[in-house]
């Protein structure tokens, strides 16, 4: 059996996490973010950066445990403050780490968790059970049109330094599919009685089109810098958890604040 076929199978419970959504789904993207944590430590050794990765899991939990409809950010604030304070005596008393391995290990923290968070926040807004899908629909349309118009049409380079096979037509394609995709979505949502104004899922759409493809090429130069050609080989034919959601990464932190800040959600 072929692979990516393999790496499906292993991804589809968690589709069954997005239809039940609520406590269910919150702790399934924790379990997420942990992996995605655990191999974003691992391959930044390849360039002897020892992450205290232990204090970024401590955080991601009880950052997961206190998430309820919206991000408690005195909480947050407080716990990011406190990791920080103990992370930076670590290497006066260890000289085996340094600033850059504190200063990983809670970046690592909120590119990771923190942006996963933002799918269980969409969920948890007015219609998140159906407005969670726009994350998710957005980027791998995005994906599947960028790949298939740069394959016809694609001639000019997009990123070459960064991911050599990525197109200017490819990527023109991914907005243009991501577009109409989560815009015909809206118009389904209508007419189940969802009243948003249907510019909008057109809107997020040509966002998340673009923004999610710098999610990817994010990922992508983070693992040319440390000379990784994946995260992990977690999910056969798709490599690890942050190569299969680097774009939706990006993707859930749009849909998230175009709800809130341009819609009043």
């Amino acid at each position: 059996m072929n692979n990516r076929y393999v790496g499906a199978v292993i991804l589809a419970p968690f589709l069954v996490f997005l239809f039940l959504g609520g406590v269910y789904l919150k702790f399934a993207v924790m379990i997420l973010s942990l992996l995605g944590m655990y191999e974003f430590y691992k391959v930044v050794e390849e360039k002897n950066i020892n992450a205290i990765s232990l204090i970024g899991y401590l955080l991601c939990i009880v950052y997961y445990i206190s998430l309820s409809a919206e991000i408690n950010l005195k909480l947050t604030f407080f716990m990011i403050i406190i990791a920080v304070f103990i992370l930076m005596c670590i290497p006066v008393l260890n000289l085996k780490y340094n600033f850059i391995d504190v200063s990983i290990t809670i970046f690592a923290f909120l590119y990771i968790a923190v942006f996963f968070s933002f799918i269980v926040l969409v969920d948890n807004k007015p219609y998140g059970k159906y407005l969670v899908w726009l994350i998710f629909l957005a980027s791998w349309l995005c994906d599947t049109f960028a790949y298939y118009t740069g394959k016809a049409f694609g001639k000019t380079k997009l990123c070459p330094k960064v991911s050599p096979k990525k197109t200017v037509e490819g990527s023109l394609g991914g907005i243009l599919g991501s577009t109409i995709c989560c815009g015909i979505f809206g118009l389904v949502l209508n007419l189940k009685g969802i009243n948003i104004p249907v510019y909008n899922f057109f809107i997020i759409g040509a966002f998340c089109g673009s923004i999610c493809q710098l999610g990817d090429l994010t990922a992508s130069s983070v693992k040319r810098y440390v000379g990784v050609k994946d995260y992990s080989n977690l999910i056969p034919g798709h490599g690890g958890i942050l190569d299969r959601f680097d774009s939706i990464l990006f993707s859930s932190v749009v849909v998230y604040y175009y709800l809130t800040f341009v819609i009043g959600m």
